[in-house]
């Protein structure tokens, strides 16, 4: 794990945290998307965003994607039903994350053209605990 933050509210800026606390079926406590029904937890990988950033030309916090966790050691999967687990939290993909206008504020101009297809995922908590910094994170294969 490289990178944790929270908005309290919509548009409030992303405070950095070195753990967040996961409650399954409701998202990060104190975050903005709690409670919602699938939108828990925003994943991006680290490599993508430094791709992101040499695509501007310019350096791109984590916090300006605006994504929750961001994550070291490759890909983010992006298929829905994927299982990843990030620190003690079963997480499973919903959807890609896909950049939105305010991207263009976070990140400046041409920032949402340099997130397309490097934006991470959303994921839906199935488990409850805390995801801290240094926390691994590894896809979880379905045992039938």
């Amino acid at each position: 794990m490289t990178a944790l933050h929270v908005a309290p509210e919509r548009h409030a800026p992303m405070q950095a945290r070195t753990s967040i606390e996961v409650v399954a079926g409701r998202g990060v406590v104190g975050d903005r998307w709690w409670g919602t029904r699938h939108r828990h937890v925003s994943v991006q990988s680290a490599e993508a965003l430094a791709e992101a950033a040499a695509a501007l030309g310019r350096a791109v916090p984590p916090s300006a994607t605006r994504r929750t966790v961001t994550v070291g050691g490759g890909a983010v999967p992006t298929e829905p039903g994927v299982r990843l687990q990030v620190g003690e939290v079963l997480l499973e993909v919903v959807r890609v994350a896909a950049p939105c206008r305010v991207m263009e504020t976070s990140m400046g101009p041409g920032g949402a053209a340099a997130l397309r297809r490097r934006g991470g995922s959303i994921l839906r908590a199935l488990t409850s605990g805390a995801i801290r910094l240094g926390d691994e994170a590894a896809e979880v294969r379905p045992t039938h």
